[in-house]
């Protein structure tokens, strides 16, 4: 237990979408996706135009936000875990979950888990006291992405759904996929409803399965707006307003930090069923802008300044020292590669991180400091000029293509149209030599995953 005051010990609800493009908001931009909601809640909070998932994929993202490393730090940098996978989050590593409960606070995780689906791996193990969750991401199950779709099949069993570590249930149908988002938004607001007010703060981590496609969304919402993503994104933000309503009927609004924000970039390969990267270039899978640059709100009362916006560079590595230095809590026992911004957050500082390293897997294939962003020679997936899906809601086909050594000035060209490398080669040198010291860093670093 933490020898703190319970009043220096701020609740936390922290609120995580999947696949999310940072343009999908109506604060970032959207005029289809209705998020009156979320909106409210930029209106109230601190909204971040620079803020970056570590990885643009989603076990590697969630690997982050938990335990504030890089993911291949931890040998989960570039995966998707699927069922009965056979690695995990090493049990040696401390989330955010098992930091805060550490610190005095009941935690809880709702929604989408992907850190191992195996009992060595799910929430009890890592520091939650309560949980209901999918173990991966909702297309790993028969029904394929839309109605009639058989090619997945004969890939993946039911979706189960595990409560507490114990399996209860399957998302055996387009029904259940269609009750998701109200389902695991329920069971976030009846977590508040337990715990506010109970004498000791609160951990709340709701990772909502959607909008990762299959997109499923409740009959007030389906077929009401633009897209299917857009009833989608209205279904969600009907979950985040009803946690918000929660909060203020408890009379812990005050008392509560609130975070919203997405796990990467959006799967654009998905149309109409996928979100927006806005003015960025590509999405999820990739290193460019539009796959790890994500909308992020974050609501302290008293603390941040309503309305304000920031240009601060800072990702989701950043949380958990961010969190244990907001709730007075302890330092993890192993090296963390994220930095606390509590300074930026209570109006002090301007400036978040200076660097950002961008990997995919394993593979270092940008980095930035400040406005300069360069490009190591890699291949990637491309969005441009897709072939087609031959049904709405199937994924197109992307193409594979390669960059060079590419320098972009993200201030004036924030989509990485225009490569000035020829122009600035002191900068090229400079981020060259960053490169170079942030991967033998992380080299010289790594540790175990975990494994059965």
């Amino acid at each position: 237990m933490c020898g703190c005051l319970f009043a220096a010990q701020p609740n936390v609800v922290l609120i995580m979408c999947d696949d999310m493009g940072w343009a999908d908001p109506g604060c970032y931009g959207s005029k289809q996706n209705p998020t009156p909601n979320i909106d409210r809640l930029a209106s109230e909070g601190l909204r971040f135009n620079s803020f970056y998932a570590t990885q643009a994929v989603c076990t590697s993202s969630r690997a982050a936000l938990m335990t504030g490393c890089y993911p291949n730090r931890l040998g989960l940098g570039g995966m998707a875990l699927g069922p009965a996978s056979k690695i995990g989050l090493s049990n040696e590593e401390q989330t955010m979950g098992t930091l805060l409960r550490n610190a005095g606070y009941h935690t809880g995780v709702i929604g989408k888990w992907h850190l191992g689906d195996t009992e060595k791996f799910l929430p009890p193990a890592h520091g939650f006291d309560e949980s209901m969750i999918l173990p991966y991401s909702n297309d790993m199950w028969p029904l394929g992405y839309v109605l009639g779709d058989e090619t997945r099949r004969k890939m993946y069993p039911e979706l189960p759904r595990y409560v507490n570590g114990h399996q209860l249930g399957t998302i055996k149908d387009w029904v259940d996929m269609d009750a998701l988002t109200s389902a695991q938004g329920l069971r976030a607001v009846k977590f508040i409803q337990d715990n506010a007010g109970k004498g000791k703060p609160f951990f709340l981590y709701l990772a909502t399965s959607m909008p990762h496609t299959p997109l499923g969304s409740s009959a007030d919402f389906k077929g009401k707006h633009a897209t299917p993503f857009a009833d989608t994104m209205a279904d969600i933000d009907r979950a985040v307003g009803a946690v918000l309503k929660t909060l203020r009927d408890r009379d812990v609004e005050k008392d509560t930090i609130v975070i919203f924000t997405s796990d990467n970039g959006p799967w654009l390969n998905f149309g109409r069923h996928a979100g927006s990267a806005g003015p960025f270039r590509e999405g999820k899978g990739t290193t460019f802008e539009g796959g790890v640059r994500v909308p992020c709100i974050i609501r302290w009362p008293g603390v941040t300044k309503p309305g304000s916006t920031t240009e601060a560079l800072a990702a989701n590595i950043d949380f958990v020292p961010t969190l244990l230095e907001a709730c007075s809590a302890p330092k993890p026992k192993n090296p963390i590669d994220g930095q606390s911004f509590v300074p930026l957050l209570k109006g002090e500082k301007d400036s978040a991180r200076e660097t950002f390293t961008y990997y995919y897997g394993d593979r270092l294939e940008a980095v930035r400091k400040g406005r300069w962003k360069l490009h190591l020679p890699h291949g990637y997936r491309s969005y441009v000029d897709m072939v087609p899906a031959a049904k709405d809601g199937l994924p197109a086909t992307t193409h594979q293509r390669q960059i060079g050594l590419s320098l972009y000035d993200l201030q004036t060209d924030p989509g990485e149209v225009t490569n000035v490398r020829e122009a600035h080669p002191e900068i090229v040198q400079e981020l060259k030599a960053l490169a170079e010291a942030e991967r033998k860093a992380l080299d010289a670093g790594k540790r175990p995953v975990g494994r059965l």
